[in-house]
């Protein structure tokens, strides 16, 4: 798996706490502008972040180029419907001979390895056969979940929020786990003053919505109201 970070709002912690701001403001924009350069507006996103006022960071975007990634992952990925998704297409381009991202717990058993990987090579015959009596937007019909695609995907820091406390759980389906560890990473080096209060939802919010499917890290909502 790669991400690589394609593009970014420059200034995100000035921006964000200029247009948090200026709902409160009579000022210019542009003088607003100038007073949440410096430690002033470190202290508005601290606030914000605080009050779970998070519409002002919508203002932010970050763009992914990400490949080496299976299908069954951009399935789940498409689910964060607040953001602009570019993915490559089974329609126009060939599969032939296509690579495929084979799950570590398949990997690590010598057994179930071989197996998979026979499967793969009898769908990728398959699939050969067909484009030569079919057109590719049918032949695909055949292609696995497994199947690598490339895909770039556009979101704003509150989508972001959304995507950690759900992907970066330890009940997340461990690609898409994997994916949002690395683009937490890659944006929290940017904007460590926004991102660093984000993660898990347990991380975000200091307990665990989860219930019963619970995995221990942190309280329940129940279990932390028994605590007061």
């Amino acid at each position: 798996m790669e991400v690589k970070l394609l593009s970014h709002t420059p200034n995100t912690q000035q921006l964000v706490a200029t247009a948090a701001r200026l709902c409160y403001s009579a000022d210019d924009i542009d003088d607003i502008l100038k007073k949440m350069e410096d430690e002033k507006g470190k202290k508005l996103i601290n606030k914000l972040i605080k009050l779970g006022h998070q519409s002002p960071f919508e203002h932010i975007s970050f763009t992914f180029g990400i490949s080496g990634v299976s299908r069954s992952l951009t399935h789940q990925l498409v689910r964060h419907r607040i953001a602009s998704y570019s993915q490559k297409s089974q329609r126009y381009v060939a599969e032939s001979k296509f690579d495929y991202i084979t799950p570590p717990s398949i990997q690590k058993n010598e057994e179930a390895a071989k197996k998979y990987g026979q499967l793969m090579e009898k769908i990728a015959n398959c699939y050969e056969e067909l484009s030569e009596i079919a057109p590719k937007e049918d032949a695909r019909y055949v292609l696995p979940n497994s199947c690598e695609t490339k895909i770039v995907a556009t979101f704003n820091a509150r989508s972001l929020f959304n995507f950690f406390n759900h992907r970066m759980c330890t009940r997340a389906q461990w690609e898409i786990r994997l994916l949002s560890e690395k683009i937490y990473e890659i944006v929290n080096e940017i904007a460590p003053e926004i991102f660093s209060h984000f993660g898990a939802s347990c991380d975000s919010l200091g307990y665990c919505p989860e219930g019963s499917m619970c995995c221990g890290k942190a309280p329940t909502l129940e279990e932390k109201r028994r605590q007061k």
